[in-house]
């Protein structure tokens, strides 16, 4: 199972901001997509939910209903929790582990910063970046998890 992972694409209405070709061609290939909240525009709910089922969470800037604060899928048989605002870095993994406990995967937005590190008990802690406002980051990015036989595989992915 192929999952794209997108957080704080910030795309608003009217505006020329769009997600990248990059992110497009990878939708075309995704058994699923996670979305960690900050879509802005509840449009882009509706597009991404064109490609493939979506497990989405609303974000700090989200003004719409509709969609949970947190929420966790099962996906290929493993569970993915998905939260916006995790917090400070600080104590993020043991947050994590208390507020998901049976969660393999926690995918999480609004820092913008990529990350993917094993956190408590090995469970994966994941933020994809943004393909659209890296801000302070190097690269506008997002993320992939492959996940085949019980096993996560996850990759974080510059789109420029």
């Amino acid at each position: 199972m192929r999952v794209l992972v997108l957080a704080d694409t910030h795309i608003r209405p009217g505006r020329a901001r769009r997600l990248p070709d990059a992110v497009y061609d990878e939708l075309e290939r995704a058994d699923a997509v996670i979305h960690a909240g900050d879509f802005i525009d509840a449009s882009l709910v509706d597009e991404l939910r064109g490609f493939a089922p979506l497990y989405a969470v609303l974000g700090n800037n989200d003004r719409f209903e509709g969609l949970p604060d947190a929420t966790v899928a099962q996906l290929g048989g493993v569970p993915v929790a998905v939260v916006h605002d995790s917090g400070p870095r600080a104590g993020r993994d043991g947050r994590m582990a208390r507020r998901f406990p049976g969660a393999r995967v926690v995918v999480y937005g609004h820092s913008h910063a990529p990350d993917c590190h094993a956190g408590l008990d090995g469970q994966l802690v994941f933020n994809p970046g943004s393909p659209t406002e890296r801000r302070a980051q190097p690269r506008h990015t997002y993320g992939v998890l492959t996940i085949a036989d019980g096993a996560v595989n996850a990759e974080i992915v510059p789109v420029d």
